[in-house]
């Protein structure tokens, strides 16, 4: 039950941070945006994917339970790409 906890929470976060980086790519600004709260989401993920990958348990099984740990990669690159948008709209709106 706590897996299928984890990948509802996964999927909820992977929907959300796409939904963010359109809005950040279209608004083209960097207002009202903390690029600390993205470091701290960022850092939140690469502990998943460690304590994933530290887990022998977890780490006998990965065939089966893949998918867990894509979800934890997948979300990590999609708000590393929303880190990137932020720098690029402040530079944009200190131009």
């Amino acid at each position: 039950m706590s897996e299928i906890m984890e990948i509802l929470m996964l999927v909820s976060f992977g929907f959300s941070w796409p939904v963010n980086l359109i809005k950040a790519l279209r608004t083209r600004s960097a207002k009202g945006i903390s690029v600390t709260f993205y470091y701290l989401i960022l850092f939140g993920y690469v502990a998943g994917i460690v304590s994933k990958l530290t887990n022998e348990s977890y780490m006998a099984g990965i065939s089966s339970k893949w998918y867990v740990l894509a979800m934890y990669v997948l979300n990590l690159c999609v708000v590393l790409c929303n880190i990137i948008v932020y720098y690029r709209n402040k530079r944009l709106d200190e131009s």
